[in-house]
Formats: structure tokens, C-alpha cells, sequence
């Protein structure tokens, strides 16, 4: 098998991925692919730290529309993001990864709390590392947290896998003339206005010299051929 290219990665992923087509809640079909994908890539040399987000289930800017207050929506959304990370890490454990799951907010019963050296401890012993509860504080999204997070346990790189295929020009859904960009960046990035991430995020991986791979997580084998060097969707570096 070809040597993976990076050593250690934060990988993240929607919340609204893990619905599938039914738009809501957790498609098993679709843990059970992401599963098999990233124990591939553990098992050919690569520490894999995880992100996920809890669109699927509560958005807390959305909550606003319905009353609830932005904090305590975010804290609702962090929520969320614990229940998909403990899906995960009950669908990767089921196929023999181990994993380690650590909490931005405290709740011993079902996770640890995030520690620095205690996550890169378990990425060293090959446990999947997910990351949940955000970074425990409202008004930050989960782009910031794997952004935070891959700078603090010094990741080699934040993918983060989409629907689509990288990092265009336009929105590839509603524009069809858009193309799409292999390369590019951060300066390009902000003169073009283009959304990869919410902008703390992308702004912390810029001034720590992070890169970001944005690529279709849901093309079977992309997530390995991406660790490998492969020019799979968009690098921005």
C-alpha cells in the first residue's frame, strides 16, 4: 500500500452528512461507510483526529428563528455535535477501531474531557480521537473547533470533506460554469470571498500556517487517496 502522506490529520465532517438523503437524524449506512474509510487510513499509518458537526439534529443560529436564545441554542448545538460523535465512536469501535472520545463540555458518563496532551497521548496508540461539544463556548462553529483543535495537537493538515469536490468559483450547485480551483491561497480565498470555512476558523489555520483540503468525503476511497498526496479537491495552503 502507498505510504500516507500525512502523519496526523483532523477530519471534518457535517452534520448534515450523516443524515443522508432522509435530511434528518442518522443514516446507519452512511456511519458504517465514514467507519470503514477512516479505519483504512489509521491502519495505513495516519493518527486521525475527528470533528462533526450536529446540523442533522439542532443548529443553534437556526434556534433563534424559534425563540430559543443564541447561547443557549449554541449549547443545544454542542449537544448535538456529543450524540453524531457518539454514533461514530460506537459504528467505528463495532468494526475494531479503537477510539477516544473528548467532550469541550464536561460529562464524565460519556466522554473525557478535552486534554491536549492526553489527545495526542491516544492518537499515538492509534485511537480515533473525536472531538465533541465544540469548543465548550457559544459563537463558535465546529470549522473552529477542528481548526483549533488540529493547531493545538500540531495536525499536519484539516480536511474537510463535502458534498462536493472542492473549492470552486461559484457554487457549483446553482452555477454550472463554475470551475474549480485545485489550488489555492488563503489571500486568494478572502479576495474572492470564497465560504470554505467560517472566517475564525479559516483564519486560525491561516496564521498557523495550517492547510486545509477541502474534498467529496462521500466518493469511496477519497478520504485514503487524499492522506496519500493524491490532488484530490481543493488545497489551501
Amino acid at each position: 500500500m502507498v505510504q500516507n502522506r500525512y502523519k496526523r490529520i483532523v477530519l471534518k465532517l457535517s452534520g448534515e452528512a450523516l443524515a443522508g438523503g432522509q435530511g434528518f437524524g442518522i443514516d446507519s449506512s452512511i456511519l458504517q461507510r465514514y467507519a470503514v474509510e477512516i479505519k483504512k487510513v489509521v491502519e495505513n499509518g495516519t493518527q486521525v483526529a475527528l470533528v462533526v458537526g450536529g446540523g442533522n439534529i439542532f443548529r443553534g443560529v437556526e434556534g433563534e428563528h424559534s425563540g430559543i436564545d443564541r447561547v443557549q441554542g449554541d449549547y443545544m448545538g454542542m449537544l448535538a455535535t456529543v450524540i453524531n460523535a457518539m454514533a461514530l465512536q460506537s459504528v467505528l469501535e463495532s468494526i475494531g477501531q479503537f477510539t477516544r472520545l473528548m467532550s469541550g463540555i464536561r460529562m464524565e458518563q460519556v466522554c473525557e474531557p478535552f486534554i491536549r496532551r492526553k489527545a495526542v497521548r491516544h492518537l499515538e496508540k492509534g485511537r480515533v480521537v473525536i472531538f465533541g461539544a465544540g469548543i465548550g463556548n457559544p459563537y463558535f462553529t465546529t470549522d473552529s473547533t477542528a481548526s483549533l483543535r488540529a493547531i493545538e495537537i500540531e495536525a499536519d493538515v484539516v480536511l474537510k470533506g463535502t458534498r462536493v469536490d472542492g473549492v470552486y468559483t461559484a457554487d457549483p450547485e446553482k452555477d454550472l460554469s463554475a470551475t474549480r480551483y485545485s489550488n489555492i491561497s488563503f489571500d486568494e480565498v478572502y479576495r474572492q470571498g470564497l465560504n470554505v470555512m467560517d472566517m475564525t476558523a479559516f483564519t486560525l489555520c491561516k496564521e498557523n500556517d495550517l492547510p486545509i483540503i477541502v474534498f467529496d468525503m462521500n466518493k469511496p476511497g477519497n478520504l485514503l487517496r487524499v492522506v496519500q498526496g493524491e490532488k484530490i479537491g481543493t488545497l489551501i495552503q
